[in-house]
């Protein structure tokens, strides 16, 4: 899932202290699980704008709505008879829904409620890890499943590099070496005679070099 977390309610009321109606928009998906722009942390930013407004001695319509997710045009559509009420939106959805909702009301002021990390998961209650950097190439079927792009802080391709040491990243004695991880899991799987074979240089024509990348499926497309 895409992790994101609270921005400073001071670094958005630099942003919206402007507006005399504000919306903010929550997100079901993603943000939610990583209790960043879910319904109820709406709840908590609109009502921490309506006390600092109020403090302010200003009268501002903050008003909330959370939808099923803001990077798909379908949902986006249920605002559409509400948003003129609005000089501008805080939205809680990561980096990808804040420029949807941006591009469908081009109009309106949209503004971040949080701050889009990286794509990673549940480690536990208040832990979230990063696990993939979307590289576009996948190679986690030949690493046993753990993939030394992300988890790895030199991203080797052929590793463990000589300054690892006991299982732990020369970086951060808290982080595990992405290649002991490598190993270890290939032993267990039986399969660490794969371990000796060597990666080619990565092409990274699938990462970021390019510019913005898209998936395209004419097999589904309309």
């Amino acid at each position: 899932m895409i992790v994101a977390d609270k921005k400073p309610i001071e670094e958005i009321v630099e942003e919206v202290n402007h507006v005399k109606s504000l919306l903010i928009a929550g997100c079901n998906e993603c943000v939610t699980v990583c209790e960043a722009g879910g319904k109820k942390e709406v709840g908590i930013l609109a009502s921490a704008l309506r006390m600092y407004f109020l403090n302010q001695g200003r009268e501002v319509k903050v008003d909330e709505v959370t939808l099923e997710r803001q990077c798909d045009h379908e949902y986006l559509e249920e605002i559409r008879n509400i948003v003129e009420q609005y000089d501008a939106v805080v939205s809680m959805a990561c980096g990808v829904g804040i420029q949807f909702l941006a591009e469908e009301y081009p109009k309106l002021p949209v503004y971040p409620g949080v701050n889009t990390c990286f794509m990673g998961a549940t480690e536990k209650r208040g832990l979230w890890v990063e696990r993939c950097q979307g590289c576009g190439r996948c190679i986690l079927a030949k690493t046993g499943a753990v993939c030394p792009i992300t988890r790895c802080a030199k991203r080797l391709m052929n590793g463990p590099c000589g300054g690892s040491s006991k299982g732990k990243c020369e970086i951060n004695q808290d982080i595990e070496c992405a290649w002991q991880l490598i190993i270890d899991r290939l032993k267990a799987l039986g399969r660490l005679d794969e371990y000796e074979k060597l990666f080619p240089i990565k092409d990274w024509s699938t990462d970021r070099a390019g510019g913005p990348r898209k998936v395209v499926r004419e097999d589904i497309q309309l």
